[in-house]
């Protein structure tokens, strides 16, 4: 289930033919609901951590699709001979559908009334099994039922023209009740068909502003799909086509383009392409500061995100001005959690570019604001024991990190991806710090949780490397390769085959199978390592030795 905030993600798409379906000579295709494309200022965690959302409601709809003209059935059936009399008559029963439902019952109730009066090939019954897998849809959890519906709709609907605007309406709902239903095959399919059948009808010339935000719908539902398969690479040739279409139709300067862009720079974050997503940032940026001021929300977020660019690019200087600027902002409002993060942000750059007392100062404002079992402090201690693990002062970063562990431990149930990601930070220090059984137990410990969670390939991948990686570092070869070949095909699944990071898996594994006397998966471990390398322009495999680049970072950074 996708959850309350996109349950309505294809009811708002098609909101108009749940209110203005009257009959297949009266149709009215106004899409013009107000999209929630932003939640309030970002309440998550450190910078280095990124969620991802697998929906983005709201962001079906452009808002400003402006003057969208009516459109009866005509447009949508355009092969559809005239309706004589007594196809018309049975229409107007059809009207009961357009009220609003609560429940299920009511909803199969009505329909039930409508059904009685018409034909099973009516055109009028396939667009009132179609509102019903709306209000369906709209109700949640009876996806099945939505389902059903939808394709009783497209078997009637289709013997008048399979390749119609109304098909491909059907097509995204089902598509929509397979999302829900985890058919996400299923749901790749029916989307595919949708966006066949809109590119057609784009070429014919058939209304643009009819079907821009339907096709703009069915794109970003591809790209939600592809990333909920952890396909997010092949996804952001459909993120990219969201952003070219609202190009098309809005202002250039709009904030509508401006949050485009910035969604575009975080599906490239994603997938740690921090180069490719770093216009797109500085695009939202402009276009935000341009209309809505320096001091605003949306300035602030793109500076955050700017933030997680800069990062990713290892640009911590550049990365601490944008964190700087987005703190005067933060500080105007008033001490929130979203400032503490910012600072414990600012933190963990500061001790990237070595300034590690410059940091401790930061973290202890950082801890006089915040409670005291908070997941913010908790990260905290782990900056704070980075830190003074830096300096050398091994038994003061150990008791941090001890501490950390503490509250953590507590919230293991409630945030369990957060808490995955801190427990691979604490691991990463205590290896810093020559702690390798402490690591190794820390790596396992995080293993065990991301087995009991759904779709978090990124995260285990990640886990499964460094394991991996540190095992084979202290010597243990024989037990680190069944970790970091597990890695190497997580990694590839969630970031593409040819992914640095996963050539830098492939480079270890053939140095791995080298060391154990198997020259012939060694060479082949290489010979793909390179293959990469060449393909991802690398200098020279010395690049990789920084690790935090790679997988600190793969699934990680946007601070909201």
């Amino acid at each position: 289930m996708k959850g309350a905030s996109s349950r309505s993600l294809l009811s708002q798409l098609i909101s108009s033919i749940q209110r203005n379906i009257k009959s297949p000579r009266n149709f009215s295709s106004n899409i013009s609901s107000t999209p929630n494309i932003e939640s309030p200022l970002p309440s998550s965690s450190h910078t280095t951590h990124f969620k991802f959302c697998n929906k983005t409601s709201g962001l079906l709809l452009l808002n400003r699709f402006r003057n969208t003209p009516s459109r009866n059935l005509n447009t949508l059936f355009e092969k559809m001979p005239h309706l004589s009399s007594k196809q018309r008559k049975p229409k107007e029963k059809t009207d009961i559908l357009e009220q609003e439902f609560d429940t299920i019952e009511e909803v199969v109730k009505a329909f039930e009334e409508v059904e009685l009066g018409l034909d099973e090939n009516d055109p009028n019954l396939g667009l009132a099994c179609l509102k019903v897998g709306i209000h369906l849809d709209e109700i949640g959890e009876e996806y099945e039922k939505v389902l059903e519906f939808a394709n009783r709709a497209l078997g009637i609907l289709e013997k008048f023209e399979n390749e119609s605007f109304s098909v491909a309406i059907t097509l995204h709902l089902m598509s929509s009740a397979c999302f829900n239903l985890k058919r996400f095959d299923d749901s790749l399919g029916y989307l595919n068909r949708a966006d066949m059948i809109l590119r057609k009808l784009e070429e014919k010339r058939f209304s643009d502003k009819d079907v821009r935000p339907v096709l703009h719908a069915v794109q970003l539902e591809l790209a939600n799909t592809k990333t909920a398969m952890g396909q997010k690479v092949d996804a952001l040739v459909n993120h990219k086509n969201c952003l070219e279409i609202k190009e098309m139709v809005l202002d250039p300067e709009s904030k509508e383009l401006g949050l485009a862009n910035r969604q575009l720079a975080k599906a490239y974050i994603s997938v740690m392409e921090f180069k490719e997503a770093l216009p797109y940032g500085l695009k939202a940026l402009q276009i935000h500061i341009d209309q809505l001021g320096d001091s605003s929300a949306e300035v602030v977020r793109d500076r955050r995100l700017l933030e997680v660019i800069y990062t990713g690019l290892e640009e911590y200087q550049r990365a601490l001005e944008q964190n700087q600027l987005s703190r005067r902002v933060l500080n105007k409002w008033g001490p929130y959690v979203e400032l503490h993060r910012a600072e414990l942000d600012a933190a963990n750059l500061l001790i990237a570019l070595g300034n590690f007392e410059e940091a401790i100062n930061t973290l202890k404002n950082v801890f006089l604001q915040t409670e005291r079992e908070s997941k913010t402090r908790a990260l905290a201690f782990i900056a704070y024991g980075n830190a003074l693990c830096n300096q050398e002062r091994i038994s003061n970063s150990k008791k941090c990190l001890e501490r950390a562990r503490a509250i953590l431990d507590k919230k293991e149930s409630a945030m369990p991806i957060e808490v995955v990601d801190a427990y691979m930070k604490i691991a990463r220090v205590y290896e810093t710090m020559n702690e390798f059984e402490t690591a190794v137990t820390m790596f396992k410990r995080t293993l065990a949780i991301l087995e009991k969670l759904p779709q978090v390939q990124h995260l285990e991948g990640r886990a499964l490397a460094r394991l991996g990686l540190l095992l084979k570092g202290t010597g243990k070869v024989p037990e680190a390769i069944p970790y970091l070949e597990k890695a190497v095909e997580l990694l590839k699944e969630s970031f593409g085959s040819k992914h640095l990071g996963v050539g830098y898996i492939y480079y270890k594994l053939g140095a791995a199978n080298l060391e154990l006397e198997r020259t012939e998966s060694a060479t082949q471990m290489f010979a793909i390592a390179k293959e990469i390398m060449v393909a991802s322009k690398a200098d020279a495999f010395a690049k990789c030795q920084d690790l935090s680049k790679f997988y600190d970072g793969m699934g990680n950074p946007i601070p909201y």
